[in-house]
């Protein structure tokens, strides 16, 4: 078919792109809501009921390069159906699994296929709009589904729990995944490959894939072991090493996977950097937040789906609106700025959160600010991104940004959480059930992640230059 023309088009492809992010984006924190279900059908150990999520963020976190750039010289359109497929398919095994290693195999390939889709879809997006307003528009709801997503997935993984069981958080994805195959294929733009077929860099692939593997291993696994542990120096320093030869690779192949030339854009850079950073605090805040609501205050699950609720509905209304007006009359840096403030200062909020604490008065500000905060900083910062990358490349500079929220997020995730198990260790006379020591944890845990955002703040502030900022002129109008 030809290229999506018109206004309406691309604004229904749109939907399509986001209705398969959304899939993707909620399927990372509804699993986690199901686990003690899973856990208690399955048979499965505390040690080993880890590998239900790890699989998944394992396999993600190390095909997000190669999926991008897959999108690139191959066809976003195709290689986003392709991601689609498995990861619907996976889903279906998910869905119908009946014992551990099925699943957890099920839930790797679930990994693989989020990662082609999240890294391919921004690059969708970019080619589809690229008049600046639309695209800050459009931009705006990518934002919201990226940034939401997770929260809502905390309340409809709940909802399909307590209601039916835990396969329904899988086999929720079979309807959803066959509407947008059939809407890819009517609405997608089959036109968005490389004019010329240039061959994968097998070599580059396959080391900065295991690079990325080995490196989310020793993360989500150095709190059992022990970050100082032989295993977690080992695995790092595998990881760094097989980085050192990816990046020797790239310097000297034909046709290379990630060429380095991209990382002579300060702005590039500066939102990788940012990516890690807020991430990090926002991984972290988002899983230690639900631990505080029902091991400190007693929420069931539910409730702390509902808890999330005003998080996500503010955090809807600056990115389905403000955040693209403010972006088209302030630039990417001063937006950005002032959203990872918010942010900061929400988690700054929730380091004070008593062990008695209220949801009006010690909850709702910091999940308020949080929203207002991601709703205005998360558009600008893709756009950061994105900015200076030619389209040819904009799948792997997708895959970019996005290896640098997961690994971020993995990071920020393993090493507040070790931070916050460790403090609650040290209150005199501590359990793992005690209330206070664990608020005391999570406190400081939050804390840690509120200096992460301001961090970002600053590197935004400092290295997101003007030049690079410039919204588009006033006279710009959209196409008819």
């Amino acid at each position: 078919m030809p290229p999506v023309a018109s206004t309406s088009r691309r604004w229904l492809a749109l939907a399509v792109v986001c209705l398969g992010v959304v899939m993707v984006v909620l399927d990372a924190t509804i699993v986690n809501v199901a686990l003690p279900s899973i856990r208690a059908d399955l048979g499965f150990t505390e040690a080993t009921l880890v590998w239900v999520f790890n699989a998944y963020l394992l396999t993600c976190g190390g095909f997000l390069l190669l999926g991008g750039r897959l999108g690139d010289l191959y066809g976003h359109r195709r290689v986003f159906m392709i991601g689609i497929v498995l990861f619907t398919g996976a889903s279906a095994a998910c869905g119908f699994a009946s014992a551990q290693l099925p699943l957890v195999v099920a839930r790797g390939v679930q990994g693989i296929g989020g990662a082609i889709v999240d890294s391919v879809a921004l690059a969708l997006l970019m080619n589809l709009f690229t008049e600046e307003r639309e695209r800050a528009k459009a931009m705006g709801v990518y934002s919201f589904v990226c940034a939401g997503g997770g929260s809502i997935g905390v309340l409809l993984g709940g909802v399909l729990t307590d209601a039916y069981d835990w396969h329904w958080i899988f086999l929720v994805n079979l309807p959803i995944g066959a509407a947008v195959l059939g809407l890819c294929v009517a609405l997608l733009p089959t036109a968005d490959g490389a004019r010329e077929r240039i061959p994968l860099d097998v070599a580059g692939a396959v080391t900065v894939t295991a690079a990325l593997m080995l490196a989310v291993y020793a993360i989500v696994g150095a709190n059992d072991a022990g970050w100082t542990s032989l295993r977690t120096l080992a695995l790092l320093g595998v990881a760094a090493a097989l980085l050192v030869a990816f990046v020797a690779i790239e310097a000297r192949v034909a046709s290379p996977l990630m060429p380095l030339r991209l990382f002579r854009s300060t702005t590039l850079n500066a939102a990788n950097a940012i990516g890690v950073l807020w991430s990090a605090a926002m991984f972290a805040w988002f899983f230690l937040s639900a631990l505080y609501l029902q091991r400190v205050l007693g929420y069931s699950a539910m409730q702390v789906g509902l808890a999330f609720l005003p998080s996500n509905l503010i955090m809807a209304a600056c990115s389905l609106g403000i955040s693209a007006h403010v972006v088209l009359r302030f630039g990417i840096r001063w937006p950005l700025v002032a959203g990872l403030l918010c942010a900061a200062l929400g988690l700054a909020l929730f380091a004070r959160a008593p062990v008695d604490g209220g949801f009006v008065v010690d909850v709702l500000p910091g999940m308020l600010l949080l929203g207002v905060g991601a709703g205005i900083a998360f558009n600008p910062l893709l756009l950061a991104a994105m900015r200076d990358v030619d389209e040819s490349e904009s799948g792997l500079a997708s895959g970019i940004v996005n290896t640098a929220f997961m690994m971020g997020g993995a990071l920020g995730l393993a090493v507040l959480a070790s931070v916050a198990a460790a403090h609650t260790g040290t209150r005199p006379g501590a359990s793992g059930d005690d209330a206070a020591a664990l608020n005391a944890g999570y406190q400081l845990a939050f804390a840690a992640g509120a200096v992460c955002a301001f961090v970002a703040a600053a590197v935004a502030a400092v290295l997101i230059t003007p030049k690079a900022e410039a919204p588009a002129p006033a006279a710009a109008q959209p196409a008819p």
